[in-house]
């Protein structure tokens, strides 16, 4: 059952929470025992995320590491979330939350368009919830209004390391999948 309030949407189970999202025509995440509807992306949110997935794809090519997109949940035990990252990649073979088909445990590099709604989550709570995954050795962020992209890496210290991109000539080494990307593929076709 849903219980709604002007600001949060609050669900009796987890249970239900996955029936809704079989049903649904939109997807929420799930934060604890509220529910929180996912909002459409702009014209660049949507560009950049088909760009990335086309470079991605290119690039890692026959290797045993595999793209997502936003349609596959990620399920965050510890700290009991189910979130819709834009883009992740897992090195070898999925591992499902409690043998589920639409949720996973495992990603070793998430992308997230930034959008003004979602940016200051993206980095802070999210980036928290996203780095109790063992497997999680790249964070990277990117803006839609700005040639910005942020790019987190976790050390052999478990430290994050942030490195940061303002030039479209640069690339970026992706370390965790032993790829690199040009920045100017991710931002092609994209007015900023």
């Amino acid at each position: 059952m849903l219980i709604q309030s002007p600001q949060t949407t609050k669900i009796d189970s987890l249970e239900d929470y996955r029936k809704l999202q079989e049903t649904s025509e939109f997807k929420h995440e799930y934060h604890n025992g509220e529910i929180i509807a996912m909002t459409g992306g702009t014209l660049n949110h949507n560009t950049i995320i088909i760009n990335l997935i086309f470079c991605l794809k290119l690039a890692l090519g026959k290797t045993d590491n595999y793209i997502y997109s936003s349609d596959l949940r990620l399920w965050i035990p510890q700290y009991s979330r189910g979130v819709y990252p834009d883009i992740m990649i897992i090195s070898g073979q999925p591992i499902f939350n409690e043998n589920r088909t639409d949720e996973i445990i495992n990603p070793c590099l998430i992308f997230e368009v930034l959008s003004p709604s979602t940016s200051s989550y993206d980095r802070g709570d999210k980036f928290l919830y996203y780095r109790s995954i063992p497997q999680f050795k790249e964070y990277i962020l990117i803006s839609q209004s700005d040639c910005l992209i942020e790019h987190y890496t976790k050390t052999n210290d478990h430290q994050w390391l942030l490195t940061d991109y303002q030039d479209k000539e640069g690339i970026i080494n992706l370390n965790s999948v032993n790829i690199d990307v040009k920045i100017s593929d991710i931002y092609d076709n994209i007015k900023i």
